[in-house]
């Protein structure tokens, strides 16, 4: 039985790297397209994403990329998911 909650946590920390790093990617790519005017990421996507886990990469990639920075909703969204979900995450 330890064995296998191990693995939960090891596949639960898996998927929370996996999801971060997508939404610090995501917001490189979205940035790239915006200065080269190319289609963008829907603004959605990014929350989309942030609840699924990645908060924490979208935020840093927010700063890192200086994308989305002007948004209110996403400078005051991102780090109100990330508490919500270390506050959830500690209560588990």
């Amino acid at each position: 039985m330890a064995v296998f909650q191990m693995d939960v946590k090891y596949l639960c920390l898996g998927y929370v790297c996996l999801m971060n790093a997508a939404g610090f990617l995501l917001m490189g790519v979205d940035k790239w397209k915006a200065k080269h005017k190319k289609w963008r990421i829907a603004e959605k996507t990014f929350f989309l994403l942030s609840i699924l886990g990645g908060s924490l990469g979208t935020w840093v990639g927010m700063y890192v990329f200086r994308h989305k920075t002007k948004h209110w909703y996403f400078v005051l969204g991102m780090p109100l998911i990330l508490s919500i979900q270390i506050l959830i995450y500690s209560i588990l």
